[in-house]
């Protein structure tokens, strides 16, 4: 990330003792923010490989999977928490901090989304995670979007980033829990069903608050 970037995400977790902690720690190692924040896509990356992997494996080795999968999205998001603390705080930032925070941002959110479709096992999952996994994107550039009309880049829910993962962390860990009982397609597929409904609030919300915006000036 850069010294400077255009906007930060409000997090409460950045003013937490241990992440204040946790990112001094980095910062002394000169551990590159960018670094970090292709470290969040190699997350993503694992947690997408671990759904995947579920629909062929027994129920104990699946629940297994689904938690994996639930621990790399918050490892995913650990980062980038700390590559922007790192850059910021840190005084670490680079000029190419700003596609390092974006690019990998936008491939991690469909690599955590669209597997959910294939690990249900259900009818149209698959083409429910795929429209889950492009309404997050569109939900991100309607955010850049605004940015780029000098605007303050809205990072309004209520299906943000933020939101999302919470969604497919709660429905991995519940898929993990009643997987034996058959029930974990249901649970994902009711995941996916929340960040459509959910993301399609978002663009049409962030979408609005752009138009007035625009046309108060």
């Amino acid at each position: 990330m850069s010294a400077t970037p255009p906007a930060r995400r409000p997090l409460k977790t950045r003013d937490t003792a241990w992440a204040r902690a946790l990112a001094r720690w980095l910062a002394a190692r000169r551990v590159a923010p960018n670094h970090i924040s292709l470290a969040s896509l190699g997350f993503a990356a694992l947690g997408a490989v671990a759904m995947m992997l579920s629909p062929a494996a027994p129920p104990g080795v699946r629940s297994g999977l689904y938690l994996a999968a639930a621990v790399c999205i918050q490892l995913r998001l650990l980062c980038n928490l700390l590559d922007g603390m790192v850059a910021v705080e840190g005084g670490l930032g680079s000029r190419s901090g700003d596609v390092f925070n974006e690019v990998p941002d936008r491939i991690a959110d469909p690599l955590l989304i669209i597997p959910a479709g294939y690990a249900c096992g259900l009818a149209w999952g698959p083409e429910l995670a795929w429209t889950a996994g492009l309404l997050a994107l569109l939900t991100a550039y309607i955010r850049a979007l605004g940015g780029t009309l000098g605007l303050p880049q809205s990072f309004a829910g209520p299906m943000a980033k933020p939101h999302r993962m919470a969604a497919m962390t709660i429905a991995l860990i519940t898929a993990a829990l009643v997987c034996h009982w058959g029930l974990d397609g249901p649970v994902l597929m009711l995941a996916l069903i929340v960040i459509v409904v959910g993301a399609s609030v978002t663009a049409v919300r962030r979408t609005r608050a752009i138009l007035a915006a625009l046309e108060a000036r």
